[in-house]
């Protein structure tokens, strides 16, 4: 299993914070706000490290540019006779190369073709990441996928873990899917944000909301959530809230004692084949 990186916990930001605050070092302005955000919210790594990628995990890289003119990279897996046509976005440290395991598991176990991307910023992506910015990545790396597969864009499968869940959330609200997978994801950044600094009330004050919760009821495809019982960077209240504002068809997994990163397993992937088989 591969460990995605995680730089900053929030338990060690709120210590840092409420420190600062109590001593007089800083007032909570907007600009100590943002800051703070950005630095939990988007860890970029640069270096793709081709070493932990297994060889059996056959990818193309390719190049994809977005509306507002960025160059990103994707991971473009495809297997013969795909039960599926997906797209990944994943969480907000590291790059594509930490989820190659993952991404080896889908094609060969689940026997579909998948594209990831990496967010404006991560790997060789170019760019910024911001809330805007990486759902007009999404949305370029699904143009560009359902081209390549010769499929209308609706017919693509959306997967996002984490982050990346508040992403595709997104883009399935406002453009459609065949069926949408979260796994570890949240209800919105803002709610996130002040079950973990209860004390400081900065959720309204985020520059990023990713608001969840607000936006699933508007995607009325399939749904799969998944999310472990032992999550203490998002814990699972926040996905049983996202889960509550969806419409059905819906099923919600919980995952036995499984923290942020937990790596999915045979019944797991049991579940997700038959949501598969099941969609329209």
């Amino acid at each position: 299993m591969q460990r995605i990186p995680f730089h900053h916990s929030w338990p060690y930001v709120a210590f840092v914070l409420v420190t600062m605050t109590c001593t007089g070092c800083v007032s909570l302005s907007q600009s100590t706000v943002g800051l703070v955000e950005e630095t939990i919210l988007y860890q970029p790594s640069n270096e793709l490290d081709y070493a932990r990628v297994p060889s059996e995990l056959e990818y193309e890289e390719v190049e994809i540019q977005t509306a507002d003119g960025v160059q990103i990279e994707g991971w473009y897996c495809p297997v013969e006779n795909p039960r599926a046509v997906v797209l990944f976005a994943h969480g907000n440290a590291g790059n594509l190369a930490h989820r190659s395991d993952l991404l080896l598991t889908w094609t060969k176990r689940l026997q579909v073709s998948v594209l990831a991307f990496d967010y404006r910023g991560y790997g060789n992506s170019e760019g910024t990441p911001s809330e805007a910015g990486l759902v007009a990545d999404a949305r370029a790396a699904r143009a560009w996928l359902a081209k390549r597969e010769g499929i209308d864009e609706q017919q693509v499968v959306l997967y996002g873990r984490s982050l990346g869940g508040a992403v595709m959330v997104q883009v399935a609200a406002e453009d459609g899917a065949r069926g949408l997978i979260l796994e570890s994801t949240f209800d919105s950044l803002s709610e996130l944000a002040d079950s973990k600094f209860p004390m400081l009330g900065v959720g309204q004050s985020l520059s990023n909301q990713y608001p969840s919760a607000e936006l699933i009821g508007n995607y009325r495809g399939p749904l799969l959530m998944a999310h472990g019982t032992d999550d203490n960077t998002i814990p699972i209240e926040h996905g049983r809230k996202l889960f509550a504002a969806a419409n059905q068809p819906k099923q919600f997994i919980k995952i036995n004692e499984a923290d942020h990163n937990w790596f999915p397993e045979f019944s797991y992937l049991l579940t997700v084949s038959r949501f598969l088989d099941e969609l329209p």
